[in-house]
């Protein structure tokens, strides 16, 4: 049964390159993107050291409404959009567009959760030793989430690969295309069976991975 994986050992080795690409791209949009669209949600809401309601709604709703589209929806919604970008709305390259954009709301979610869940009390003794706002953020607020904001992002990236698996409607390629075209349609169910092993060992080795960086930075 293996044979069928030298048979297609070049194809594969592709598809998982362009996962890697897609998912690496999510995964920088939500960590330079996202972080900091967090932080605004965490800062701007109500009681907060940058409380602006107005700001606040807009941000929230803006993500609101990427996190409800089904994602198949919004890589077809986005298609002008990517093309507009990249050039073209089809390829690898076109896929990482909506991959990124639904990271950034993804994980920004998170980030935000994460904030919130740090004791009230450590920003206000921050803040009453005279530390600015970026000095509340990242030496203080930051530091006692860092945990939380690992375990959000190995959330995260598991999640991205799941979205990365529908990319092949717009030829963006990916693992999960392989599986469909040369296991499902041909009706080579081992590959696709291989194919769904290899996507299991990923995602069991990211989030082993991120769940123990996150235990072993998380001191309190």
């Amino acid at each position: 049964m293996l044979e069928v994986l030298v048979q297609y050992e070049a194809e594969i080795w592709r598809s998982i390159g362009q996962t890697f690409v897609m998912v690496g791209i999510s995964i920088l949009a939500a960590i330079l993107l996202g972080l900091p669209v967090g932080t605004l949600l965490f800062l701007t809401r109500k009681g907060n050291m940058l409380e602006n309601q107005w700001l606040f709604s807009i941000v929230n709703l803006l993500v609101n409404i990427i996190r409800s589209f089904p994602f198949l929806l919004l890589v077809v919604f986005l298609i002008p959009f990517t093309r507009l970008i990249i050039g073209t709305a089809i390829g690898t390259a076109a896929a990482t567009v909506p991959l990124a954009i639904i990271a950034i709301a993804h994980y920004s979610r998170l980030v935000e959760q994460s904030l919130l869940d740090v004791p009230r009390g450590v920003m206000e003794a921050a803040i009453s030793m005279g530390a600015s706002v970026k000095e509340v953020i990242f030496k203080f607020v930051y530091v006692e989430a860092r945990s939380g904001l690992v375990l959000g992002l190995t959330t995260s990236i598991i999640s991205f690969i799941s979205y990365s698996t529908i990319m092949g409607v717009v030829g963006g390629g990916g693992i999960g295309d392989f599986a469909i075209r040369y296991g499902y349609q041909q009706f080579k169910t081992d590959l696709m069976l291989y194919m769904i092993v290899i996507m299991i060992i990923f995602v069991q080795l990211i989030q082993f991975a991120g769940t123990t960086v996150a235990r072993l930075i998380d001191k309190r």
